[in-house]
């Protein structure tokens, strides 16, 4: 039971992917970090506003931190064209390069006799067997 686990835990897959989500989580903490040191008071230098984890609003005495939001949604952006730029767009590239060009679908046309679909060449109808 315990070879079987093992064999499981080894698996190239699963090291592969427990790395790849370490580095996405560090990416995530460095694009966070990135827009609240640099982002954040880049925008603040132009309409004047020093940090937006500050901004809050107040109903009935519950506090909303908008603010917090506004840079997780600025960091969301920047991973969403990172990951797109820098990981979709090339992979596709790449893919439709190796790829096969899809074989065209034969001609068909209708048998006269039973309105069956069959190939455009036939001579003989496939169902009905009637002669073309």
């Amino acid at each position: 039971m315990t070879s079987g686990f093992k064999t499981f835990l080894l698996r190239g897959n699963l090291v592969d992917m427990a790395v790849g989500i370490v580095i996405g989580i560090a990416f995530g903490t460095l694009v966070t970090a990135f827009v609240k040191d640099l982002i954040t008071p880049l925008i603040a230098a132009l309409f004047g506003k020093p940090d937006f984890s500050g901004l809050t609003f107040t109903i009935n005495n519950s506090k909303f931190s908008y603010g917090d939001f506004i840079n997780v949604v600025i960091a969301f952006l920047i991973i969403a064209v990172v990951m797109y730029f820098f990981v979709v767009v090339p992979y596709a590239r790449l893919r439709a390069r190796f790829e096969p060009a899809p074989v065209p679908a034969p001609e068909m046309k209708e048998c006269p006799r039973c309105l069956s679909n069959i190939p455009a060449h036939a001579t003989r109808c496939l169902f009905c067997t009637a002669d073309l």
